[in-house]
């Protein structure tokens, strides 16, 4: 394996800037990506019969993409809007999780594979509240905990729009990355027409590494969507010649920790 490209992205119901609901051209945005697997946010209606809003056959078509079954009837196409595409992944295990806070959230961990690789993904969508956060974040430690405990100990990615722009001790996501490892330059992708926010994440555990974090900042992701996309490349041990193999598991390094507090900045 010479690793693969994974993204998060929050298609905001598909409606874009322009306020045209507009699937197929979340659609194209994904295809310009030609993610191995990515995270969607926001994919179902929120109310009523929270009814899919995706064009999957598209995204089979466009970008050769099939939605993470969860294995019960309805109308949706997620958990709690969450829906994860993947690209060739034989599916494992599916687990949709429950995040408790003042709006109703949710979370999905999925295990896949392809030949010998094997990836835990959990992708989530974290509350407005940073106390809503606080306790999501525990809520996703402790299923992590157990899948290791009761499955394996594999690598895995957490995704999402995890709706926090710091990595310093006040931040919600201290808990994730005191386990996780984050990207150097977090990218900011909030509002697409013009970033300011970095709330759309990706984290990796010790035994994996992202490279070329970066968001995808095309002309059509500005508009479909009020978040652009957020994209890496993500190596896993033993990875091939074409990819330096991850060194062994470290520490969480925050780079936010070490880097001079802006006047006048969120701290």
């Amino acid at each position: 394996m010479s690793g693969l490209t994974v993204a998060t992205y929050n298609v905001h119901k598909c409606v874009g800037l322009d306020m045209r609901r507009d699937p197929a051209r979340i659609a194209r945005v994904i295809a310009e990506i030609a993610p191995d697997v990515i995270a969607l946010q926001e994919a179902d209606r929120r109310f009523g019969d929270r009814a899919g809003l995706l064009d999957l056959p598209a995204l089979r078509d466009e970008a050769g993409l099939e939605a993470v079954p969860l294995g019960r009837s309805g109308p949706s196409h997620g958990w709690h809007g969450n829906v994860v595409l993947t690209r060739n992944m034989t599916i494992e295990d599916v687990r949709p999780l429950r995040l408790p806070g003042l709006e109703p959230r949710g979370a999905m961990m999925i295990d896949m594979g392809r030949g010998p690789l094997r990836l835990r993904v959990v992708a989530a969508h974290l509350g407005l509240l940073r106390a809503s956060r606080l306790v999501q974040t525990r809520v996703l430690l402790a299923a992590l905990a157990e899948a290791r405990a009761l499955r394996d100990d594999r690598p895995a990615v957490l995704m999402g729009d995890l709706n926090e722009w710091r990595l310093r001790h006040n931040s919600s996501l201290h808990l994730l990355a005191a386990q996780k490892r984050a990207p150097a330059n977090l990218v900011r992708s909030f509002p697409a027409h013009m970033p300011v926010l970095a709330l759309d994440r990706i984290m990796v555990s010790p035994d994996a590494e992202l490279r070329d974090f970066r968001a995808h900042d095309s002309a059509l992701a500005r508009q479909a969507s009020d978040h652009l996309p957020v994209t890496a490349r993500l190596l896993l041990p033993g990875a091939g010649a074409g990819d330096a193999a991850v060194p062994p598991s470290q520490p969480f390094d925050d780079p936010a920790a070490r880097a001079p507090r802006r006047a006048g900045g969120q701290g």
